[in-house]
C-alpha cells in the first residue's frame, strides 16, 4: 500500500512540474512573440526601414534613423506595451478580485468614469489645449491634472462597485448590470460635455476619445510604466492572496486574510492604472477583458502564472493590433481602439461559447 500511494504521490508531482514547465515555456515563447513584434513594428512607417537596419540603431552602430526609431517609432511601441500590459494585468486581477468572469475596467464602468473625467479636464479645467489639426488634436498642458482627475471619477465607479459586493452581497450579474449603468451614466456626462463644446473642441475631444498610442511621447510612456510596473510587481506578489480569494470569501478569511483590504487596495491600484492609462492613450477596449481568459483558456486559471502572462499577451496583443491598425489601410493609420474593438468582440464571444469550464 505504502509503495501504491507513493507511486501515486510521485505520478502526480510529476504531472505537476510537467504543467509548470509547460506555464514556463507559454511565457518565454510570449516573450520572444512580443520582441519579434516590436522589431517588426518599428519597420513599420512612411519611411522603409528593415529590420536589420532597426537593430543597428538600436545598439547604436547605426545613427542616420536615430530620429525614425528613437523619437517617432520607439515610443508608440512602448507606449503600446506598457499600456497593453497594464490594462490587461488589471482586468485579470478584477476578475479574481469580484470573483466576477466579466470584470474588467471597460465593463465594470471605469473606463467610461476615467474617460469622463478627462474630458471634464480638457474642457471644464482647461487641462489641454485644443487644435483643429487631425493630429495633436488636444496637447496635454499639465496630464497630472487630466490624470487626478480621471483616477478621482474613476473611483465613484469603483467604490459603488465594491459597496454592492460587501453590503448587498451583489451577484457577478448584478454587479456587470451596475457597471453597465455607471457606464451609461457617464457616458451622458461624457456627450453633455461635447453638447456645451465649441466646434474646435468637440472635434478635439472626440479625436482623444479614439484609443491612439501614437500619441504618447518619450515622458507619456515613462509615467505609464512608472505605475504598470510596480502595479504588476504588487499584484504577482499577492497572487497567493488571490488564489485563495478564488475559492471564495470565508476560505480567504479562514486562512487569515483580510478580504476587504485585498479588495480594497487591488480595486484602487486598478482604478489608478485605468485612469492613467486612458488619460494618455485614450480610451482602449476588450484588452483587459478578453486577454485573462485567453490565458486561462491555454495554461489554467493559477494566479502565479496568470499575472506575468496575462501581463506580455496584453502587451502582444495592443502591441500587433496597432501594428495592423497602421497597416490595414495605409497609408491611412487607424486608432488602434477601432481594432482592438473589432478584435476583441468576437473573440469574447469565442471565449463565452468554449470557455465557460475555465470560470
Amino acid at each position: 500500500m505504502a509503495v501504491e500511494e507513493q507511486k501515486i504521490t510521485e505520478d502526480i508531482l510529476g504531472k505537476y512540474k510537467e504543467y509548470s514547465h509547460k506555464r514556463v515555456y507559454f511565457f518565454l515563447l510570449s516573450l520572444v512573440l512580443l520582441v519579434s513584434i516590436a522589431l517588426f513594428s518599428l519597420t513599420i512607417g512612411p519611411a522603409d526601414v528593415s529590420i536589420a537596419e532597426a537593430v543597428s540603431t538600436l545598439i547604436g552602430t547605426d545613427t542616420s534613423l536615430n530620429t525614425i526609431i528613437w523619437n517617432i517609432r520607439m515610443p508608440r511601441v512602448l507606449a503600446a506595451i506598457a499600456a497593453g500590459a497594464g490594462l490587461a494585468v488589471v482586468g485579470a486581477a478584477m476578475q479574481t478580485i469580484l470573483r466576477n468572469p466579466l470584470g474588467s475596467p471597460f465593463t465594470l464602468g471605469i473606463s467610461n468614469a476615467a474617460a469622463f473625467g478627462a474630458a471634464f479636464a480638457v474642457i471644464v479645467l482647461g487641462a489641454g489645449t485644443t487644435q483643429s489639426a487631425a493630429e495633436d488634436a488636444v496637447i496635454f498642458n499639465n496630464p497630472y491634472i487630466i490624470t487626478i482627475s480621471a483616477f478621482a471619477f474613476s473611483l465613484v465607479a469603483t467604490f459603488v462597485i465594491l459597496l454592492l459586493a460587501k453590503y448587498k452581497n451583489a451577484s457577478p450579474a448584478t454587479m456587470i448590470l451596475t457597471g453597465v449603468a455607471l457606464g451609461s451614466l457617464f457616458t451622458a456626462g461624457y456627450t453633455a460635455l461635447q453638447y456645451f463644446a465649441d466646434d474646435v473642441q468637440l472635434a478635439s475631444i472626440v479625436f482623444w476619445t479614439f484609443g491612439d498610442v501614437a500619441r504618447a511621447a518619450w515622458i507619456e510612456v515613462g509615467l505609464i510604466s512608472l505605475v504598470v510596473i510596480p502595479s504588476t510587481l504588487y499584484f504577482l506578489r499577492k497572487s497567493w492572496d488571490y488564489e485563495v480569494l478564488d475559492s471564495g470569501d470565508e476560505s480567504a478569511k479562514a486562512l487569515g486574510i483580510d478580504v476587504e483590504k485585498l479588495r480594497l487596495h487591488g480595486m484602487l491600484i486598478s482604478s489608478f492604472v485605468t485612469a492613467l492609462i486612458i488619460s494618455f492613450v485614450g480610451v482602449i477596449g476588450f484588452v483587459g477583458l478578453v486577454v485573462p481568459h485567453m490565458v486561462r483558456r491555454l495554461i489554467g486559471g493559477n494566479e502565479r502564472y496568470l499575472i506575468p502572462s496575462s501581463c506580455i499577451i496584453g502587451a502582444v496583443l495592443l502591441l500587433a493590433s496597432d501594428t495592423v491598425a497602421r497597416t490595414i489601410i495605409s497609408p491611412v493609420v487607424l486608432p488602434v481602439g477601432i481594432v482592438t474593438s473589432f478584435m476583441g468582440a468576437p473573440l469574447f464571444i469565442y471565449l463565452v461559447i468554449k470557455g465557460r469550464e475555465y470560470w
